[in-house]
């Protein structure tokens, strides 16, 4: 969900949980991601719960373990920024691999609210922020949420 021609979803989320998870590098972006993720949960009716890691590469062990435990979706949230070496590619590859395996291995939804960018302003511009394009941390729960309903009334 990205940019133009992004879907407005509404989603009722009551009686669902949604697992926060986001790293702690380049901590203007991260705020901003977490808030929106935080608002959209409470605008959705859902419970949740923030947890911090160290960084992008660690997401995807604490998402497995709170899909193992029950979570309706789970959000995942960083930024990789591009550096000089290869470090970005292995770490971006990494993530998202893991995260997938994670959401088709546990049936559970994963918002992928993950910034791979050239540069931190191209960040800023996704996190939410006053100024910023686009809210990338509510839409990775907006996305999360409404696959979790989805998934419920095809059981």
């Amino acid at each position: 969900m990205s940019g133009d021609g992004a879907p407005k979803i509404d989603i009722d989320g009551t009686g669902l949980t949604v697992e926060i998870v986001a790293s702690q590098w380049h901590t203007d972006v991260m705020d901003g991601l977490v808030a929106g993720a935080v608002r959209a949960a409470e605008k959705s009716g859902a419970s949740y719960r923030v947890t911090r890691v160290a960084g992008a590469f660690e997401l995807t062990v604490v998402a497995e373990h709170l899909a193992r435990q029950g979570a309706d979706a789970v959000v995942a949230l960083g930024v990789v920024v591009k550096g000089e070496t290869p470090h970005f590619e292995y770490v971006c590859e990494s993530v998202t691999m893991g995260l997938t395996e994670v959401a088709r291995a546990h049936a559970v939804p994963i918002g992928f609210g993950v910034l791979t960018v050239d540069e931190v302003q191209h960040a800023l511009d996704r996190a939410g922020l006053e100024g910023s394009k686009e809210d990338k941390g509510a839409e990775s729960v907006e996305a999360a949420l409404s696959t979790a309903l989805i998934l419920r009334d095809l059981a």
